[in-house]
């Protein structure tokens, strides 16, 4: 089952990461906001790693019996 934490912690990444872009593009400072943005991205597909790596092992383990 998916864990419902995980959601709201992607959801709040987003939300911040969005935020710190409209306030870096508006400073001018548009290369931290791509940065800022890159970040975010890296972040988030970090924790939907892990989640990867759970469900191929759990399908290797159905497979192989």
């Amino acid at each position: 089952m998916l864990d419902f934490t995980l959601i709201i912690k992607i959801g709040v990444i987003g939300i911040v990461t969005i935020i710190l872009d409209k306030v870096l593009k508006s400073g001018g400072r548009d290369d931290y906001a791509t940065m800022v943005n890159f970040a975010g991205i890296i972040i988030i597909l970090m924790m939907i790693t892990t989640l990867v790596i759970k469900l191929f092992s759990s399908i290797q383990t159905l497979v192989n019996f």
